[in-house]
């Protein structure tokens, strides 16, 4: 089968991308030996099932690692509680009420969608490769059942950053089975090995690429679309699939970026810290010998004082020449282990700390207030402030647009109102880790009206610069509090007059009461002076 032009020219650009990813493929490889077993697959390729822990000593970073990124997804993206909101950026549309209803319905939707998928799956294994990798990636994509969700392994990537350090170019490489090759693409012409594996050996692997890039020039796509999408055969050249996307399909976000290189491949915690993972490592694997020269040492003989061999098991009887003083000693290996425990110790504190272990492992004593265990949390939080504004921007906010046109281009949300074409929609965080970012300035607000209600008893006046529909507005979004149990302002607005309407009945009602009071009390007086004036008038004149 003939070489397409356009594939040997897209996998000239792949080669290169790996010519330049050669020194990052060892640096991964040693992370994932060291901190990643499962996932160690980059320039060792072990057989299925083979043993993959044969380096591994201390298991401190390979929990430190599970930790972390079990925390990120249960701060970020934990699928049990809504972690984002979206919101108008025009402020007339703002407070545009069948607007804001359609946007909500739209978003309860969508949080129904994504916890309907594969996404709380494919999220934790992002976290994973965030965390030691320093780099992540989440293809995402509707099928027939919805959205779908997949985390791509670092060794399957080739990637590319434009001028702003975006992700903007992908290549990756990866293996299907004849079988899966011609289900995956039963109206293409397949190369001729792939037939020839398909009559008689279906289950043997191929290489597939499939590369997505940015067009740089409109015109020269058919499919009129801004990203441009080519699957085709490794080894043959032979193009298996062409089309277009309206937005990037992959979620690439970086751990830490590093600025260095032209790739755009991140940095992590685990690279941080890798020095110490392999050197607890080492110490682990020569305490483990001192401890067993300790409890099995090696024994020190005469040379001619006993007959062989020389038994060690339990109740054993050894033979002695008769006359001799000589005798079986351990040898004193002279070992101190409390400062090798104690500086394997330091080595395993400096791998918590990397992984910020103990700021999200808070321990609570029985002397601490509720109030005092928030502030605590949420100072602990605060510690990856740095990280989160960089996974917002790069994983959260691309994942939240795609799924979102992905759903409303396949009808989901229904037709939205006119007014709302080419509108911009700004998401909002509400995750525990965002809250906790915002949770300073919300508590200095706080301190701001005690400060305020302390003086408004000497200076009564003070209280009027105070807006109260503002305070309420901005503790709502500060908070957090979920749209559901916060009235509108129509809903404020009927109970204030509900309320006005209440108290001018009750003011009616007791000035009646009054009212019929004073003429009770005065029917009395009023008797007397009738009845006092009656007699005058009977009294004759003198």
């Amino acid at each position: 089968m003939a070489v397409d032009k356009m594939v040997e020219e897209i996998d000239r650009k792949y080669e290169r991308l790996l010519s330049q990813r050669s020194n990052w493929d060892s640096h991964f490889q040693e992370l994932g030996d060291y901190l990643l077993p499962r996932k160690a697959d980059i320039t060792k390729k072990r057989m299925q099932g083979a043993k993959r822990t044969d380096r591994i000593f201390d298991s401190t970073g390979i929990h430190a690692v599970e930790l972390l990124a079990a925390h990120l997804q249960s701060m970020l993206t934990n699928v049990s509680m809504s972690w984002f909101t979206m919101g108008f950026r025009d402020t007339e549309l703002a407070v545009d009420n069948e607007a804001n209803r359609w946007l909500q319905d739209c978003t309860k939707l969508l949080d129904k969608a994504i916890d309907r998928s594969n996404f709380s799956l494919e999220i934790h294994e992002l976290y994973f490769d965030l965390v030691v990798f320093g780099t992540g990636c989440l293809f995402i994509e509707y099928k027939e059942d919805g959205l779908h969700y997949s985390a791509r392994h670092i060794s399957e990537l080739a990637i590319s950053s434009n001028d702003k350090s975006q992700i903007d170019t992908v290549y990756r490489c990866f293996k299907l089975t004849a079988r899966q090759i011609a289900q995956k693409f039963p109206d293409v012409a397949l190369p001729d090995r792939v037939k020839k594996d398909l009559e008689h050996e279906p289950y043997n692997e191929h290489e597939i690429v499939h590369a997505v890039y940015p067009m740089t020039d409109m015109k020269k796509s058919v499919f009129n679309k801004p990203i441009m999408s080519c699957y085709y055969h490794k080894d043959s050249k032979t193009l298996l699939g062409r089309g277009g996307y309206d937005e990037f399909p992959f979620c690439v976000p970086r751990f830490n970026l590093d600025s260095t290189s032209s790739m755009g491949f991140g940095r992590s915690p685990a690279m941080t810290c890798l020095a110490d993972v392999k050197m607890v490592n080492k110490m682990s694997e020569v305490s483990i010998k001192s401890a067993q020269k300790q409890l099995d040492p090696p024994l020190m003989c005469p040379d001619d004082g006993f007959f062989s061999p020389i038994r060690v098991t339990p109740g054993a009887i050894n033979f002695y020449r008769a006359g001799t003083r000589d005798r079986l000693e351990p040898l004193q290996a002279g070992t101190n282990n409390p400062i090798a425990l104690n500086m394997e110790e330091q080595r395993r504190q400096a791998i918590r700390n990397a992984f910020y272990i103990d700021q999200l492992q808070m321990q609570e004593s029985p002397q601490m207030t509720a109030t005092e265990i928030l502030a605590r949390q949420e100072q602990s939080l605060r510690s990856l402030g740095s990280v989160l504004g960089r996974l917002q921007h790069e994983l959260l906010q691309p994942l939240i647009q795609r799924s979102f046109k992905l759903m409303l281009r396949n009808g989901e949300f229904g037709v939205p109102p006119e007014k709302l074409q080419g509108q911009n929609i700004d998401i909002e965080y509400v995750s525990p880790l965002a809250k906790a970012q915002k949770g300073m300035d919300l508590q200095s607000t706080m301190r701001g009206m005690e400060i305020v209600g302390g003086l408004s008893e000497a200076f009564p006046a003070i209280r009027d610069f105070i807006d109260e529909k503002g305070l309420a507005e901005y503790i709502v979004e500060y908070a957090g509090l979920p749209a559901k149990i916060v009235r509108s302002d129509e809903e404020v607005e009927a109970m204030r007059q509900e309320r006005a309407e209440q108290a001018a009945q009750q003011q009616q009602q007791q000035e009646e009461m009054m009212a019929a009071e004073k003429a009770q009390k005065a029917a009395p007086l009023l008797k007397v002076m009738n009845e006092a004036g009656a007699n005058v008038e009977d009294v004759p004149a003198a």
